[in-house]
């Protein structure tokens, strides 16, 4: 059977002569490079999401990859999936990298200039240890061999726009259809998800951004359990601590979350810092959140443009939420739109703090009434993006509603899928 080799180079000469290479290599099938980060995982999860026989045997990474670094991408890669070997091509061929790269994941390590024998020894080795683990994972039956769990960030475009109340509804709708949900709060300064809870936890992101190699139990010691079945990882007590979650520590922590829950919905405020713009980049969906008012909306279209700058996200890549939203504003989402560049969740949030303030004051936002409009709708909008797998109509019911017959005119969860198709 021949090696699949998957090459991950950013640079075109070393593209050349690293494919050269490859395809003179005994039963190798070298496949379409990729030239970034980002198009290798996308590769690689598309491949997974129809069978981890789709994968290939072996990835090579360059050490120039972009934007994600090397070493980082070769971590995520061994993390999310963990029947592809990875090789790892460096001009450092010293003890610490060789250390720092098995740390990470990568199977083996050649050093440049290529050299045929060097490569093929490599390659051929990594291919046999793929294949061995692969016949492993066909017979283990809880061997997490997927692409990883859904990340959603959500951002504000500024303070006070309402990104936490939606991360943390999100969030409850996810797990209350039965997906294992994360909440992460990377609003590492002033980040609120504990108060919206009423939660008290020692724990924090930072206690993990320190540990190269996150397992399973230092995961678990690290998050809170709250009584809706979220596991909570909070943001330091002390705000000046949230310089210490680098955005090298923030892909780690997101990477091993996803590798343990379906779903992580991740808030990260209204201020961009290197964690926040990390979970930003490497995000499945990035929401936006900003109200129908003139400040706001010149806010998010700063905030889609700094991205788009940093080569963090795409302005079309993005999806705005359009909260407090009302027929009578003259701001409406299509013209939002329009001046962001932006996608736009077709679900939009009503103003009503009235329906709120109770469950904010309280601190216990998990409480508000399933027939409150405003809780509808972010309901709503976890459905749209696909973060339920149920209908809404047992989400409703499963929070404590009655689901109405259809002979009495439709569950009232729906109000928020009605009111879109209008």
């Amino acid at each position: 059977m021949p090696t699949r080799i998957l090459p991950a180079v950013g640079d075109a000469d070393a593209v050349r002569s690293l494919t050269t290479l490859l395809s003179q290599l005994p039963d190798a099938e070298p496949v379409t490079p990729v030239g970034d980060s980002t198009q290798l995982v996308d590769t690689l999860a598309r491949l997974a999401a129809e069978s981890v026989d789709e994968l290939p045997e072996v990835v090579v990474v360059h050490e120039r990859i972009g934007p994600v670094p090397a070493l980082e991408l070769v971590r995520e890669v061994a993390l999310r999936f963990p029947a592809v070997g990875v090789i790892l091509v460096t001009t450092d061929a010293g003890p610490g990298l060789f250390a720092a790269a098995m740390d990470s994941g990568a199977r083996g390590l050649v050093t440049l200039p290529l050299s045929y024998e060097d490569l093929a020894s490599r390659v051929q080795a990594v291919a046999q240890w793929s294949v061995g683990v692969r016949r492993h994972l066909g017979h283990g039956g809880d061997v997490f061999t997927g692409v990883g769990g859904t990340v959603v960030t959500v951002s504000g475009a500024k303070g006070g726009v309402g990104a936490t109340l939606t991360a943390v509804q999100l969030a409850l709708a996810a797990q209350a259809s039965g997906r294992p949900t994360a909440l992460v709060d990377l609003d590492l300064q002033a980040g609120d998800i504990a108060s919206y809870l009423d939660v008290q936890f020692r724990r924090s992101v930072v206690d993990l951004a320190a540990i190269a190699d996150i397992s399973p139990r230092i995961l678990a010691e690290a998050v809170f359990r709250h009584d809706s079945g979220v596991a909570l990882l909070l943001a330091p007590g002390e705000g000046e601590r949230g310089e210490e979650v680098t955005d090298r520590a923030a892909r780690q922590i997101l990477s091993a979350l996803r590798s343990r829950y379906e779903v992580v919905v991740v808030d990260c405020g209204a201020q961009l810092g290197g964690a926040g713009a990390a979970a930003v980049e490497l995000a499945d969906r990035a929401l936006l959140v900003t109200t129908p008012d003139v400040v706001a909306v010149r806010g998010a279209k700063r905030t889609v443009r700094m991205w788009d700058r940093l080569q963090i996200r795409k302005a079309e890549e993005t999806t705005v939420v359009v909260n407090r939203h009302s027929r009578g504003t003259e701001i409406q989402p299509p013209l939002i739109q329009k001046i962001t560049g932006t996608a736009l969740a077709a679900t939009t949030v009503p103003a009503n703090f009235k329906e709120l303030q109770a469950a904010v004051d309280a601190g216990r936002v998990d409480t508000l009434d399933a027939k409150g409009a405003v809780r509808q709708a972010l309901w709503a909008l976890a459905g749209e993006l696909g973060l339920v797998k149920a209908p809404e109509t047992a989400l409703v019911r499963r929070s404590g509603g009655r689901a109405r017959g259809k002979d009495r005119g439709g569950d009232r969860g729906t109000v928020g899928f009605r009111r879109r198709r209008e």
